[in-house]
């Protein structure tokens, strides 16, 4: 199965991974290291709960007004 994955860079470093298709959210010190904490995490998730709809996730944006 193919899923989608969301990478930012984490305040400490590294980076957080997160699959919106589960919910799934992982982190790792590398690119890599977080691709592979999140494929093993969304395994497990799939282990216990049912393999979700499928579909492409849809990214977009959205704007926030900024308090001071």
């Amino acid at each position: 199965m193919i899923f989608t994955a969301v990478l930012t860079p984490a305040e400490e470093g590294g980076f957080v991974a997160l699959n919106p298709e589960t919910g799934t959210t992982t982190q790792g010190e590398s690119i890599e290291d977080a691709l592979a904490n999140l494929r093993e995490t969304t395994e497990l998730f799939l282990e216990e709960f049912p393999v979700p709809k499928a579909g492409a996730a849809l990214l977009t944006t959205f704007e926030v007004a900024a308090r001071a």
